[in-house]
């Protein structure tokens, strides 16, 4: 039988942002459940960090590499065109397997290709049930190493994309929170300008390759010396700002 007695099913499954071990029980064994798991993989054909996360727990046999355009920035139909072929691929493996998993870094509600997949494939296959298993995202696991506390009390916490440009940063950094910026390895110099100009240094910490070989997890206040010695941060940096605290418990 191909499908299951319910009918398709897509489980978009979090595997955090690359350590192996923070993918939880409920991750594993829906990958282990599925009878396909995608992971998305760039055009070079490179293994990317969720496929090298899930090789921990399901055979390569099982595992289906979808090409995504995901450093594709600038060409809007050429970005579409592969989601368009990725849904599609996703489709057919759905109506031969019935339940299909898709591999995403972090959490799939957060910043994730699975959305623009999730919503290809429903129109595809409009009889399909999409689910989620929630992922330990990058924030989480830098504050963890990092030592950074995202919140207290009552404090606000603000995530933003800094592919959206710094100006989103600027406007976060003037709030009363904590504030986290992803993806700004491209923007690294006009994010600690930012930071700089808000009095926002102190106490700030990023990381790039959080749980792999090549992990790197510095104060903020070292970006601008790491640039100025012609360092280049990985794309998938993650900068933690904490809120300014002055006393224990102050902002309860």
């Amino acid at each position: 039988m191909n499908s299951t007695d319910s009918g398709p099913r897509l489980i978009g499954v979090g595997v955090g942002p690359g350590d192996p071990d923070l993918v939880t029980l409920k991750g594993v064994k829906a990958l282990r459940s599925a009878r396909v798991v995608i992971v998305p993989v760039m055009e070079d054909g490179g293994t990317g960090r969720a496929e090298a996360t899930v090789l921990h727990y399901v055979s390569r046999e099982r595992v289906e590499r979808v090409v995504f355009a995901l450093n594709e920035r600038s060409d809007r139909a050429r970005r579409e065109a592969a989601w368009d072929a990725a849904g599609e691929r996703v489709a057919e493996l759905l109506r031969a397997h019935g339940t299909v998993a898709f591999a995403t870094i972090g959490d799939p509600n957060v910043y994730s290709t699975f959305t623009y997949l999730a919503q290809t494939v429903g129109a595809l296959v409009p009889e399909t049930v999409v689910e989620t298993v929630p992922g330990i995202t990058a924030m989480q696991d830098l504050a963890a190493r990092g030592g950074a506390v995202l919140t207290e009390g009552t404090e606000p916490l603000t995530l933003v994309p800094v592919t959206a440009g710094s100006a989103v940063l600027r406007e976060a950094l003037q709030g009363p929170g904590t504030v986290v910026a992803y993806k700004f390895g491209r923007l690294a110099g006009e994010v600690a300008e930012a930071l700089r100009a808000s009095g926002r240094l102190e106490g700030a910490v990023w990381g790039s390759s959080l749980g792999l070989p090549e992990e790197s997890i510095r104060p903020a206040s070292e970006l601008e010396a790491e640039l100025a010695a012609g360092g280049a941060l990985p794309y998938l940096s993650t900068l933690i700002a904490p809120a300014r605290r002055d006393r224990r418990g102050g902002k309860l």
